[in-house]
C-alpha cells in the first residue's frame, strides 16, 4: 500500500525531464526485453517495422489505475491495429517479471510490454519523468506512431489513457490511405 501511495505522490509531483520527440524525427532503433502472454522474448523495432507501423507507448507503472485502463484499451483495439498490420508495444521501467504478469493479465495476451529498468529506451525517446530529489525514475505517458520507414508520424503526451489509443488508430488509418512514395 505504501508503495502505491509513493507512486501516486511521485506521479503528481514529478515533472518531465525532456520534451518528447517530434513527428518527422527518426525513431531510435532498439531491442528490448519484452513479454507477451506471460512469455519473455526480445522485441526489435527495426524487425517490427518490416511488417508495418508500430505504436510505441510509454507508461509510468504496470498495475496502476490509468496504466491498467490504457493496457485494456489497447488490448480491445488490437483487432483493428492487426487488421492494419500495426504492432503495439508498451514500455515502462518495470522489471521483466512484472511485465510478464502484466502482459498476461492486463494486456490480455494481445500485445507485448517491454522492461526498461535502467530507462535507456525511455530516455532515448525523451519520455522520462523526473521526480524532485529522486531524479528520473519512470516513464511519462507518451505514445508514438512510427511509420515503416522509421520516422515518427505522431507523438502524444497525455496523462489519460483514451487519447493515446484514439490518436494511434486515427494516425494508422491515415497511413493506410497515404500512397507509398517508393
Amino acid at each position: 500500500m505504501l508503495g502505491k501511495i509513493l507512486v501516486i505522490f511521485l506521479l503528481f509531483s514529478a515533472r518531465p525531464a525532456f520534451a518528447m520527440m517530434k513527428p518527422g524525427m527518426r525513431a531510435p532503433d532498439f531491442t528490448i526485453e519484452a513479454a507477451q502472454g506471460g512469455k519473455e522474448f526480445q522485441f526489435t523495432l527495426s524487425e517490427a517495422l518490416k511488417k508495418g507501423p508500430v505504436v510505441l507507448y510509454f507508461y509510468p507503472k504496470s498495475f496502476t489505475s490509468v496504466c491498467t485502463v490504457e493496457a485494456h484499451e489497447f488490448a480491445e483495439a488490437m483487432e483493428q491495429f492487426s487488421a492494419m498490420k500495426t504492432q503495439v508495444i508498451g514500455v515502462s521501467a518495470d522489471k521483466i517479471e512484472t511485465q510478464k504478469e502484466f502482459s498476461l493479465k492486463e494486456c490480455r495476451n494481445k500485445f507485448p510490454v517491454g522492461a526498461d529498468e535502467k530507462l535507456k529506451l525511455i530516455e532515448s525517446y525523451d519520455a522520462a519523468f523526473e521526480a524532485p530529489i529522486i531524479g528520473r525514475i519512470f516513464a511519462d505517458r507518451i505514445s508514438y506512431v512510427i511509420s515503416p520507414d522509421g520516422k515518427i508520424v505522431s507523438a502524444v503526451k497525455d496523462s489519460g489513457a483514451h487519447r493515446h489509443i484514439e490518436n494511434a488508430l486515427e494516425i494508422v488509418r491515415n497511413l493506410q490511405k497515404t500512397p507509398n512514395p517508393n
